[in-house]
């Protein structure tokens, strides 16, 4: 009997979840293509491809919507046993209500780890081809580049090759800069620089402490500061630098190594890479929260869904406040990335034991 009513709870549980969530992502991506339209529309795309933008930044908002479907979905499932009382009738027949609500448990860690997987693979996947397919629908040529590890290699507008270390986007520098030069398929000029900054008057990047190899003669010349004219703005560079969320963790990591082992702390990516670890997990306790609170027969259907609505709404802000003060440097990467979560685990532990029996 009890395993005939689990299989119908998380039947209901998994019917309006994928109506919440799915409904709630679609939105959102709709949305977000309204946002863009006003760049999109002078250029004339094919409303395929309108609808295939829309598409691909649809994973995100899924991964995004997630925690809080998981909530509403378990919040309205035990609340309607409540209210028709079916929970007491399974406790006057000798039943456990925790082990009742055991596969809505399980069922957390499973999409908890689908979370992660999401985040891993599919948003970063589907992220890129996003950009790649608002460039082509506005028309805009990008410049040859490959992005790996955090490292961008580049053709410039003269032919050359360009590798940069790391691209400083907060100071619009570079740090650790070589330009490869070819004339008549032949290496001719290798120019290495420390750094470079880009100077808006000249439109140029100013290079410092240049070193100059010319590959036919063997000679080399020293210079404390080259103008090069032929990589663009700044702007150029954010386009082609990959957003955190089209990384997975493993890039994010090996892109941050770089950056320690050439003396950089990136806070921001930093707790962007802890978070990818973290927000995962949000759906296992807010899916315990959900079927904790309408199960304590103290609380109405209505009450405990407000109430859990609450508890939602706190984590929220509390996670939104200690992550931008993990940005800030305020708060330790880590600290800022779980705090929030270790404290609505035990939260929802607690809220679980005390389940009425």
């Amino acid at each position: 009997m009890s395993k005939l009513l689990q299989r119908h709870y998380l039947k209901e549980f998994f019917k309006l979840f994928a109506v919440i969530v799915i409904g709630l992502s679609l939105i959102l991506s709709l949305f977000d293509l309204i946002k863009r339209i006003d760049d999109f529309m002078p250029h004339k795309p094919s409303p395929e491809s309108l609808l295939l933008y829309a598409a691909l930044v649809f994973p995100r908002y899924f991964l995004y919507i997630m925690p809080a479907a998981v909530l509403i979905c378990s919040l309205y499932t035990v609340s309607h046993a409540v209210r028709t009382k079916e929970i007491v009738a399974i406790m006057a027949a000798g039943g456990r209500v925790k082990k009742l609500l055991m596969p809505f448990v399980l069922t957390g860690v499973i999409l908890s780890l689908a979370g992660f997987a999401l985040g891993e693979f599919v948003v970063p996947a589907s992220a890129k081809k996003a950009e790649k397919l608002k460039r082509s629908i506005m028309k805009k040529t990008p410049m040859p580049s490959l992005f790996k590890d955090g490292m961008l290699w580049l053709r410039a507008k003269d032919g050359s090759i360009v590798k940069i270390d790391f691209y400083l986007e907060d100071r619009n520098a570079f740090k650790g800069m070589s330009i490869f030069k070819i004339e008549h398929d032949r290496l001719k000029e290798i120019i290495k620089a420390e750094t470079a900054l880009y100077a808006p008057d000249a439109n140029a990047w100013i290079l410092k402490n240049v070193k100059i190899y010319d590959t036919e003669t063997g000679d080399m010349k020293t210079l404390e500061e080259m103008h090069y004219p032929y990589l663009g703005s700044p702007q150029v560079f954010r386009e082609e630098v990959q957003k955190p969320y089209e990384m997975g963790i493993v890039e994010l990591y090996r892109y941050l190594k770089r950056l320690k082992e050439a003396g950089f702390k990136n806070l921001r990516l930093t707790v962007e890479m802890n978070s990818k670890i973290a927000y995962p997990l949000v759906n296992l306790f807010m899916i315990v929260i959900g079927v904790s609170f309408p199960a304590r027969r103290t609380f109405g259907g209505l009450v405990a869904t407000a109430i859990g609505l609450l508890i939602s709404l706190l984590y929220w802000f509390g996670y939104t406040m200690t992550l931008s003060l993990g940005y800030a440097g305020i708060l330790p990467p880590l600290a800022s990335v779980w705090i929030m979560p270790l404290v609505f685990s035990a939260l929802a532990v607690h809220l679980y034991r005390k389940i009425p029996e």
